[in-house]
């Protein structure tokens, strides 16, 4: 899907792109419709657009998408392998929750460059950066899906393949177009940004004009222990990012979610609870606990190790959240996407 030959997002208003500059200006309005509310899959579905321009937008900005869809046999979850135009392959994530809120994990990168040990995506390496449209499709293909049952992608979470601060203007651009009125309408509050501790990012982040929601990867609470584990620490370690989460809650008031996988025998011990409660206890932040879906040599720990992990969590009165895996039997839980590639044994 090419959408950025079309249109072009300011602030958060849909602009004309080179295709339609010599439109009338009602044109952008109509086929912005089509693509985010009627979710056409052809421009021949666009039946008030004249054939020539019908015709000019099948050649140089198609609808269609490259995609394999994934069903789970356990939960309501459906991973999609993306094929890109440069051959490239991504994977989304749609997650449908008890409560009527239909999720998307997306991509923001084919491959990662970040090396986090525990992660399948990082054991493949960077290719490249995704743009805006590539990170908006993800979305608008679940939509289609969505739509057929009366239903609509109410959450998006930028989790996925990738390191989405080292991608900041197409994420940015992307979270735009999704949250825009005239675009996919999604409230920026049900948009979470996920980063290691990407520092300048995050300040960038505390500026934009738009409230969506960070999500930091912590999953150690000592940089001995995180320098193991995520590479990136060494250039980031836990004290640079927290001064920046500091600054980011006061420049926008919202809270900061803190993400925690379980590994068992390497960050499940109690005495790293009683360390994350010192570390975390004086934020005004939430703690996200994952149970590690199985990568590499990496296992979760068992339920009664995770149980008394949070209930020290819980005492040192952190608020914490208990994350439930979604679509662990086709590889499309927390860590576990590597663009079609499985969890690469190395």
């Amino acid at each position: 899907m090419n959408l950025s030959s079309i249109l072009k997002i300011k602030k958060n208003n849909l602009v004309a792109g080179d295709l339609l500059k010599d439109e009338p200006r009602f044109r952008l309005t109509q086929i912005a419709k089509y693509i985010f509310q009627d979710l056409i899959e052809n421009w021949e579905q666009a039946t008030s657009i004249p054939k020539v321009l019908r015709d000019k937008l099948n050649k140089n900005s198609s609808l269609t998408m490259n995609s394999k869809l994934i069903a789970s046999k356990h939960s309501p979850t459906i991973k999609s392998l993306i094929t890109l135009k440069d051959r490239e392959k991504i994977e989304t994530v749609l997650m449908r929750h008890k409560d009527g809120r239909n999720t998307v994990c997306v991509s923001t990168q084919a491959g990662c460059a970040l090396g986090c040990v525990f992660c399948a995506t990082g054991r493949i390496g960077f290719r490249r950066n995704l743009s805006w449209d590539e990170i908006v499709a993800q979305v608008i293909l679940f939509q289609r899906i969505l739509k057929k049952e009366n239903r609509r992608v109410t959450n998006v979470v930028y989790m996925g393949m990738g390191e989405p601060m080292l991608n900041y203007e197409n994420v940015l651009q992307s979270v735009r177009i999704l949250n825009a009125p005239k675009g996919l309408n999604i409230g920026a509050r049900k948009i979470s940004i996920s980063t290691v501790g990407i520092t300048e990012g995050i300040d960038r982040l505390a500026n934009e004009d738009i409230q969506v929601n960070l999500a930091v990867s912590l999953h150690a609470p000592v940089d001995s222990l995180r320098n193991e584990m995520m590479p990136i620490n060494k250039k980031y370690p836990i004290q640079k990012i927290l001064e920046s989460v500091t600054s980011y809650f006061k420049m926008t008031h919202r809270k900061v979610m803190f993400e925690y996988v379980l590994i068992a025998g390497v960050n499940d011990s109690l005495e790293y609870a009683e360390m994350l409660v010192q570390l975390l206890r004086k934020y005004t932040c939430m703690l996200n606990l994952i149970k590690m879906n199985p990568v590499y040599k990496f296992h979760p720990p068992k339920p009664e190790q995770i149980k008394r992990f949070k209930e020290i969590l819980e005492k040192g009165g952190l608020e914490v959240v208990q994350r439930y895996s979604f679509g662990q039997d086709i590889k499309a839980a927390c860590g576990q996407l590597a663009g079609g590639e499985g969890n690469i044994q190395k």
